[in-house]
């Protein structure tokens, strides 16, 4: 790595990049790709942070690295100081603050400021690309957009309008810039080349709920959401972003994986034994139930006399899964999970019969939820009201190791389909018992449930949609959960790219666990039909749909079963 120095900037070359360092205003020029603000702000709950005099950037080269830092008076901290890390393949940028103080919002690339040359307001990155990819599923469904339409990566979503993005919660942080122009297909991707973009932190540096890339105007920045639940007391440094060349999009993704892992702040891979029936054919009863429910709710008719009949057509015609997935709602409540006798009047004898026809059994958990659970064992609202489950709270974490004893011990089930684990407790008002939040209170919340699971029963099942690299310990089968409908030009987009593109993702960011191909909901009888056929060659196919199409009352035929089975005996 060459670095020459003028009177105005330093100019390093390392071989995979260029970059100018400004010696006379807090700014990089990464050559083609953008003009880094090295601006950063770290708000609080009582101040905005303002940087009010930059200093001139002090160089220290450690072999092959070069650190470039720029000191920074701020109206939050007593002492600020962004970081550029240069290696020969990446550049990390950072913050680093020393005072008091809870986190509110952290903005890297950009932040709020008094320059010395008296300009004011807030400053971004000139970003040169010409579209983002978000490694994110969305709706409307758009894999790489301009890079002037902002983004999130987060653990807090649901249906509603500008809320459906943590269909993964969380998606590994890593964004990628390309040169080429979007096409507009909602799966396309252009020819590179490409930046990554990703996030270096390991679960206890965590605690934001959000990471948003907001562009305005041919700028951009990041900005991180603590919530105002992280406290500082001496120093703190953020996550770094890192920056590296990268020949595609999926290919930013393995170096974020990687980089994680060389940090030791992710694992190299799945921490339990994979044990031979994990791979097999998965049968889940909620498309079932949503085509049966003709007005009511799906969710009465996680039935044992439905399951039977579905399990009993199947078989018929030649579909015998491996694994059946009792879905919502088999419980009595969500929070301490206890089977409701109504639906499911001899469940212990049910996967008893299950497991002598050679099949294995899993249980659909909701997480988060509060329902049935003291208010002393949940994250609460300024009211004292429940909102989520606690997993910090000792108390819960107790009652997981009972209802894990419970439902794997006494009823013998096998495992646990994880859902909604992005209805996270967001809310700078909220209270829990311990000091973690955001993803890292989600990763405690799944090491919780996946240790107490494991004790029982070694080989207990888990399944997420959590194809973050630092969530690899948590989780044994990364889902690709639930299929969205069209693009943002209102078209539909076939479930099939959704499906590649998912698995594109999920393999690059934990290329070890094995893939919950999903199912629902399907458009048509066609795209369910195109959809089963590409199953097997993307991971662990997954059946949701016997008798017809939820979407469109198509019915499914015997010859379209029998269909199914030949393909994935191949």
């Amino acid at each position: 790595m060459r670095i020459t120095t003028t009177d105005t900037a330093y100019h390093l070359d390392s071989g995979h990049y260029r970059l100018t360092v400004s010696r006379t205003d807090p700014s990089a020029e990464l050559e083609g790709w953008m003009t880094l603000s090295l601006i950063a702000s770290v708000a609080t709950r009582s101040d905005r942070d303002e940087t009010y005099e930059t200093l001139p950037p002090v160089l220290a080269e450690r072999g092959d690295v070069a650190v470039f830092d720029f000191p920074q008076r701020s109206t939050a901290w007593e002492a600020k100081t962004v970081r550029l890390t240069c290696t020969p393949e990446t550049i990390a940028l950072e913050v680093r603050v020393e005072g008091d103080g809870v986190i509110g919002d952290v903005t890297l690339l950009g932040g709020r400021a008094v320059l010395n040359t008296r300009a004011a307001g807030t400053f971004r990155s000139g970003v040169h690309a010409r579209g983002v990819f978000n490694p994110t599923p969305t709706h409307p469904v758009h894999v790489v957009r301009p890079a002037s339409a902002p983004l999130a990566l987060t653990v807090i979503g649901d249906a509603s309008p500008g809320r459906l993005h943590a269909v993964f919660s969380p998606p590994p942080l890593a964004l990628a810039f390309g040169k080429g122009e979007p096409d507009g297909g909602a799966t396309s991707v252009p020819e590179g080349p490409w930046l990554g973009a990703s996030v270096r932190a390991g679960i206890a540096d965590l605690t934001f709920t959000e990471l948003r890339y907001e562009p305005l105007d041919g700028g951009a920045l990041l900005r991180f959401d603590y919530e105002c639940q992280t406290a500082v007391s001496g120093a703190w440094t953020s996550p770094a972003v890192v920056f590296r060349a990268a020949s595609s999009p999926w290919e930013a993704v393995s170096h974020h994986r990687e980089d994680l892992v060389e940090h030791g702040l992710a694992p190299q891979g799945p921490v339990a034994e994979r044990h031979d029936w994990w791979s097999g054919t998965i049968f889940c009863g909620w498309g079932a139930q949503c085509a049966r429910a003709a007005g009511r709710s799906p969710v009465e008719l996680s039935r044992q006399d439905l399951y039977d009949e579905w399990l009993a057509r199947l078989e018929e015609h030649g579909v015998v899964p491996a694994t059946v997935v009792i879905d919502d709602r088999w419980q009595l409540t969500y929070g301490n999970q206890e089977p409701d006798p109504a639906k499911w009047p001899g469940l212990r004898e049910w996967i008893a019969d299950r497991h002598a026809r050679g099949q294995r059994v899993l249980l659909w958990w909701r997480a988060w939820s509060p329902d049935g659970l003291p208010a002393e064992e949940c994250v609460t609202d300024a009211a004292g009201r429940a909102v989520a489950a606690d997993p910090s709270n000792p108390a819960y974490r107790r009652r997981i190791g009972e209802i894990m004893r419970r439902l794997l011990g006494d009823l013998d089930a096998d495992g646990f389909k994880i859902d909604f684990t992005q209805w996270f407790p967001s809310g700078s008002h909220l209270k829990a018992y311990g000091s973690t939040w955001g993803f890292s209170l989600l990763h405690e919340l799944l090491a919780t449930m996946y240790a107490a699971a494991k004790r029982v029963k070694p080989d207990a099942l888990m399944i997420t949609h959590t194809p973050h690299p630092a969530f690899g310990d948590v989780t044994d089968m990364i889902r690709l959960n639930d299929v969205l409908e069209l693009d943002a030009r209102g078209e539909p987009v076939p479930a099939v790219d959704q499906l590649r593109f998912r698995h594109a993702v999920a393999a690059h960011a934990m290329p070890e666990h094995l893939v919950d191909t999903d199912q629902w909901p399907m458009p048509s009888r066609a795209d369910w039909l195109a959809y089963a056929r590409e199953q097997p060659s993307l991971g662990v196919p997954a059946l949701y749909y016997v008798e017809s199409i939820d979407n469109t009352g198509e019915q499914i035929t015997g010859d379209d079963l029998r269909q199914v089975a030949t393909w994935w005996r191949r």
